[in-house]
């Protein structure tokens, strides 16, 4: 690392010659590979980045100029160039440095990025900013050609394209299209026409053409020629009528094409486009082959890659969520499966591989996956809709003025319900509890282990009415989940311990860690399953019978399964203390799963301490009003 190991800022990057450069990007990229090999994280995406990240710091007077990366998942290199080369060994593990853009953590991260589709608004936002301020500076989006499917992105287009109070932002946005799902490859040809747009002579003959034909009737005429023969060359039409002067495509590994473009549009006033052709995996042979493998792996070894497990590791939910799809899909002709752009990650590859016309990837879209799935329902389909916990928020209007408030016949899988470990904040699934259970309609079930996620999904799948089923990432206790599509009482819980004095109401997987403390404790345990609609029979009894009723969750304490339990102790008048557990009112960080919840608490040692705390508690306020 000859090169990289003096780089310690972006201004760093401006004393390198162009060859020196070129050196830099080979050392960056292996730099990336051995970093990722030991921490996991995302490969595949910051190794098609790495040319694009150094061609953006050379030429941009970063952090003064900012620049916002949409999902932020490729920006290891942008990280490893702004000074942040030794804390890679600490990538998302507990304590060190985030897999994702953060405003706290960097001047350099210019916005907090990870949910899809928001780089182009913000970025907007910076440019319309410096205008009002009077500041000249410079703002860039690079988004994927992925995240060009979500109306967001072109709501943004359609905004920035236009003049507001006579201003218009010093704006470019730049298409990181990695997947070819845009344009042809590209070769010298394009290049050549690209930095010929780019230009000050081609931008000079333009405008002065404009000025001499404006009040003419050529003026409308020229005007289209120009659009349409570009649009022969070069697919950017779409974006010229946003407003955009669009210039590409053009090979975003080559910096003898970057540099130069970016230099010439960095010139430019007003909204400007730039189409780059990257390679997802770019530089490691086993990535470029199976990108989607190499997407987000595990530890590995770089000269061997990626292998599968010498033993069976135990189901996911994730699988046993596809296996039951695949299951329930092959009984009843009427079910079709829907993602926002995650088949693999939601299980659904096997579903898609046996039923081809029943499966629908929307993009990422989830808008539109609520209501594309409500449209569905309306004709008397049976759609089940998988998303993770922290994308259905996106769809939130949807999800009630679509789908509940018709009271349409939808069934949500929820994967990544509750903490999800190293991506952190952005991605845990701790708000769908508060946030589902407060609509009318809407049924919310709650799964303990791998058996009972199968049967609350046939049992979500054969209500009338929209319902969700959440579920975390990873796997259970190893429950065995079977092959049978059976179903459970509707609305209705379990005890799985008699005990006495103490009563825990286990939502979810916590069943597991609330057992083991229950033992220690002699305490009641009960699987509620449903946190709606409530078991209030099973509520009531265990609220007459105990002393106290201790709540367990793992998504927020406010507004989640418990309070939905206090609430009913309050509508009927039961006067019993409750001790509600579960994830605070803070975004948590990064790390390891079982660590991030044995901090808050919500292990079996975290669980007992609370309640032994509480009845402490208990004792002495008694204890002080008999004195």
């Amino acid at each position: 690392m000859e090169l990289l190991s003096t780089i310690n800022s972006p201004a760093d990057l401006k004393k390198l010659s162009r060859a020196q450069l070129q050196q830099l990007a080979g050392e960056l990229r292996q730099y990336v590979l051995q970093s990722v090999s030991k921490t996991g994280g995302h490969l595949s995406s910051n190794l098609g980045t790495v040319e694009l990240s150094i061609a953006l710091h050379a030429v941009y007077d970063t952090p003064r100029d900012r620049i916002v990366w949409d999902v932020g998942h490729q920006t290891y290199p942008h990280k490893i160039l702004t000074g942040r080369r030794d804390q890679m060994s600490g990538l998302r593990q507990l304590g060190g440095i985030s897999g994702f853009p953060r405003r706290d953590e960097s001047e350099y991260d210019t916005f907090g990025t990870a949910h899809s589709s928001t780089s182009i608004s913000a970025a907007h936002g910076f440019a319309m900013a410096a205008k009002l301020k009077g500041e000249s500076r410079r703002a860039v989006a690079v988004i994927g050609d992925g995240a060009m499917t979500a109306g967001m992105a072109f709501e943004a287009l359609n905004n920035a394209g236009v003049a507001h109070g006579g201003l218009m932002g010093d704006l470019l946005v730049i298409l990181n299209d990695n997947d070819m799902s845009i344009s042809p490859p590209v070769g010298a040809l394009n290049n050549y026409f690209t930095r010929l747009m780019s230009g000050n002579f081609y931008s000079q003959a333009r405008e002065g053409a404009k000025g001499l034909l404006r009040n003419t009737p050529l003026y409308e005429f020229a005007r289209r020629f120009e659009e349409h023969t570009k649009g022969m060359f070069v697919p950017g039409t779409i974006f010229e009528e946003f407003g955009f002067n669009y210039v590409g495509p053009i090979d975003g590994h080559d910096l003898d094409a970057l540099i130069p473009t970016l230099e010439n549009l960095r010139e430019k006033k007003g909204p400007q486009f730039l189409h780059v052709v990257t390679k997802k995996g770019q530089g490691y042979k086993l990535a470029e082959a199976d990108p989607v493998k190499y997407h987000g792996p595990t530890p590995f070894d770089p000269a061997v890659g990626m292998v599968p497990a010498t033993k069976p590791a135990k189901k996911t939910f994730t699988q046993v969520f596809g296996d039951w799809l695949c299951d329930q899909a092959e009984a009843d002709q009427r079910l079709v499966g829907i993602t926002p752009a995650m088949r693999e990650g939601s299980g659904m590859v096997e579903f898609h591989k046996r039923f081809p016309q029943r499966y629908y990837d929307v993009g990422i879209a989830e808008q539109h996956s609520a209501t594309f799935a409500a449209g569905m329902a309306c004709e008397g389909l049976k759609p089940v809709l998988a998303i993770y916990s922290t994308f259905l928020q996106r769809a939130y209007d949807q999800l009630i003025h679509d789908v509940a408030l018709q009271n349409l016949d939808v069934t949500f899988a929820l994967d990544r319900a509750g903490l999800v470990g190293a991506d952190g904040a952005t991605h845990a699934g701790n708000y769908d509890i508060a946030f589902t259970r407060c609509i009318p309609n809407m049924a919310v079930l709650t799964p303990a282990d791998e058996r009972e996620c199968r049967q609350l999904l046939s049992t979500a799948y054969q209500h009338p009415g929209p319902a969700t089923v959440r579920y975390p990432r990873g796997s259970g206790t190893g429950v065995e989940a079977g092959k049978d599509l059976v179903t459970l009482p509707w609305g209705r819980g379990e005890l799985r311990r008699e005990g006495s004095e103490v009563a825990i109401l286990a939502f979810g997987t916590l069943l597991t860690p609330a057992l083991v403390a229950a033992e220690n404790l002699g305490a009641t345990v009960a699987n509620m399953r449903f946190v709606k609609p409530l078991d209030t029979e099973l509520v009531e009894r265990l609220a007459r019978s105990h002393r106290l009723l201790v709540t367990l969750e793992d998504g927020c304490v406010m507004g989640g399964a418990g309070s939905a339990v206090l609430e009913h102790l309050n509508a009927v008048g039961l006067a019993v203390p409750v001790l509600q557990l579960g994830l605070p009112d803070v975004f948590i960080e990064h790390g390891d799963p079982a660590k991030l919840m044995a901090l808050q608490g919500l292990d079996a040692a975290g669980i007992e301490r609370s309640i032994r705390q509480r009845l402490g508690q208990a004792v002495t306020s008694l204890r002080a009003v008999n004195h």
